[in-house]
Formats: C-alpha cells, structure tokens, sequence
C-alpha cells in the first residue's frame, strides 16, 4: 500500500486550494461522500500546523491527482472514474495518519454535512481506521 502512488510528486504542481475547492464542488455528488471525506480530511491535515514539508508533498501530490481530470482511469467514466482517486487519496491518509486529529475529522465531516443529505459516519470513521 505505502508505494501505490510512486510518483506522487509529479502531481503537485496540480494543487492549488482554488482548483481543489472547485473540482470537489463540481464532483461531490458523482464521486461520493467517502471520496469527498478523504479529500477533506487530507486538506485540513494540510492547513494545519505541526504537519511535515514531506508529509504536505505527499497530500498535494495526493489532492493534485484528484484535481486532474485526465488521470490513470478519466473521471468521466462512470462509477470506475474514480477508483484510481480513491486509491490515492487513501493512500495519501495511510501515509499521514499521524496527523489525523479527531478536530480534523470533525471538521470534515462538518464540511461534507454541507453538501451531502445524509452521511453514515460509522462508514468514514472506518476509512480512517
């Protein structure tokens, strides 16, 4: 699992917090509230203190993949678009886990209860797990 992604680097230069607020925006529904989660999850790891330069390039590299429409599955493929962002983005929280605080979850969840009707918790509680 730690090497799915191996060049996640190359996928930095994709993220910038405007792009990543408008891809999720515009995908919420499609990709689905896990994906969604761990997407936010990864992004308040990202703005908070204390996190490493190392750990900040591995959850850029991870959100820039997402961000990139064009990616090792297209996005626009139904229900398959966004397996490979999956894998991705749990990798990126496997590979920072330390970081996960239960604020920082709290405040996704916060965020996703925004966007989505409904959400099962006990479900994203064990993406993180």
């Amino acid at each position: 699992m730690e090497n799915l992604p191996e060049n996640y680097n190359k996928y930095e230069k994709h993220y910038s917090e405007k792009s990543l607020k408008d891809k999720v925006l515009k995908v919420a529904k499609d990709a689905g509230a896990k994906i969604i989660y761990g997407v936010l999850v990864l992004y308040y790891i990202l703005i908070s203190d204390n996190v490493s330069a190392t750990d900040k390039a591995k959850i850029c590299g991870a959100l820039g993949y997402f961000i990139l429409p064009i990616d090792l599955i297209p996005d626009f493929i139904p229900v398959a678009g966004y397996t490979d962002d999956l894998a991705a983005i749990i990798w990126a929280l496997y590979a920072v886990k330390k970081n996960i605080t239960s604020e920082i979850k709290q405040n996704a969840k916060d965020k996703l209860k925004d966007w989505f009707d409904e959400i099962d918790e006990e479900e994203l509680d064990k993406m993180i797990e």
